[in-house]
């Protein structure tokens, strides 16, 4: 455990580090949500993503180290798409004609090329290390259609929640309905979720996956992380977009409104957080996302009435966050650096893990087993390797990113 101790130390340091205090009756920060402050904040989520798919390895579970990441995740991500819903209402207000050119600079070369550049990286070492597959997996793999990256999920879902924000605000007058209908937009992915699951559950006979050969008859397009959404992680931090477009639209109100009794209310959010968290850890315990290994079927119910769960757990999450930023955030230049690549490293991070796996796994009678040198240093290693190596990826795949758009006129 002394890795995570030492981890969680130094987290605590960096939070620190730079920290603006607002402490004392009626002193506030009043530029909690400037461009600084969030980047920052984005920078503390993007090393905590880091963090959370490290602590995933199963060399990691096994000894329980950085087990406090192991399904945090989601809230890291929250934080994402909560500055992504602020700054686009905050940019929609504050400068005439936002729309012209918008699908072009913000949708086309923000997100769609850095995600084509990231499937031809991830292509290229597939065939280098020689990961083998169907003909028609590559060729779905390239057009995008199923992940190159198992963690290019968060491009398309950020694609589809910008291009229903230009449509939608675009072309309905009336702005309460168009908030209306992008909660209805990500309320519909999460309810294509529940109704899709994990993989193809309909393409066979009923719980062909807990036959004693059904992975293995399985067809390719049949498995796990294969189509869209195939997965919660695509739809239960998202709610988080809706919220920061919400207020963006009413920030003077909100902010005046936590100024009066804030203690009071940071309190309250803090224990609605609590208190969500705990029903939603209640419903995935009784009903659980991965239903469809109780043996009833796909359990569409199930998945939904998780995804219910976690959407007020999301909500107060990235409130109490916010709020918490009125009296106190941290502005320094580690965080500012990872705020600055938090997509690049968050795209990258997978290849990291994979190629320093040879310090956490060793063949034996044909599977990949964890080993522990003493003190289990060789964990630190890991750990160390791949968050140097994420960076190191991430500034290649930045670079060529810019390479990319600039054959975009």
């Amino acid at each position: 455990m002394i890795l995570s101790w030492v981890t969680y130390g130094l987290l605590v340091l960096l939070i620190l580090f730079g920290g603006k205090f607002a402490f004392g009756k009626g002193k506030f920060n009043d530029d909690f949500l400037s461009l600084e402050a969030t980047k920052c904040l984005r920078g503390l989520a993007a090393i905590g993503v880091i963090l959370h798919h490290i602590s995933q390895e199963g060399a990691f579970q096994k000894v329980k180290e950085l087990s406090p990441f192991v399904n945090a995740g989601f809230y890291f991500v929250a934080i994402f798409f909560f500055c992504s819903g602020f700054g686009l209402i905050k940019s929609l207000k504050s400068k005439p004609n936002y729309f012209d050119g918008f699908l072009k600079n913000r949708v086309l070369k923000t997100i769609v090329v850095p995600f084509y550049v990231c499937v031809l990286i991830y292509g290229i070492y597939k065939l280098i290390i020689g990961v083998k597959m169907p003909l028609a997996h590559w060729i779905t793999n390239l057009l995008g259609l199923t992940l190159m990256n198992d963690y290019a999920w968060y491009p398309i879902v950020l694609a589809i929640l910008y291009i229903a924000f230009y449509f939608i605000f675009k072309f309905v007058k009336n702005r309460k309905l168009c908030f209306a209908l992008m909660f209805l937009v990500i309320f519909t992915q999460g309810v294509f979720f529940a109704i899709t699951g994990h993989f193809a559950w309909w393409a066979g006979e009923p719980n062909w996956w807990l036959q004693p050969n059904g992975w293995a008859n399985a067809q390719w397009w049949m498995h796990q992380k294969i189509m869209w959404f195939f997965g919660e992680w695509w739809v239960n931090s998202s709610i988080a977009f809706f919220i920061g477009m919400i207020y963006a639209n009413f920030e003077e109100k909100i902010v005046a409104w936590f100024k009066k009794c804030y203690w009071l209310k940071l309190a309250g959010l803090l224990l609605l957080w609590i208190i969500f968290n705990f029903i939603s850890g209640m419903a995935q315990w009784k009903l659980g996302y991965w239903s469809e290994y109780s043996g009833k079927g796909p359990g569409v119910f199930n998945k939904f009435v998780c995804y219910l769960s976690q959407l007020p757990q999301v909500t107060f999450f990235v409130l109490f966050v916010f709020t918490t930023m009125m009296k106190f955030y941290s502005v320094n230049p580690i965080t500012k650096f990872f705020g600055n690549v938090s997509y690049e490293t968050y795209m990258m991070n997978l290849m990291a893990l994979e190629l320093f796996r040879f310090l956490l796994y060793k063949n034996q009678n044909g599977r990949n087993m964890p080993f522990y040198n003493a003190g289990n240093y060789n964990l630190a290693i890991y750990a160390v390797a791949v968050l140097a190596g994420t960076v190191l990826l991430g500034l290649m795949y930045r670079f060529l990113n810019n390479q990319a758009k600039k054959l975009i006129k």
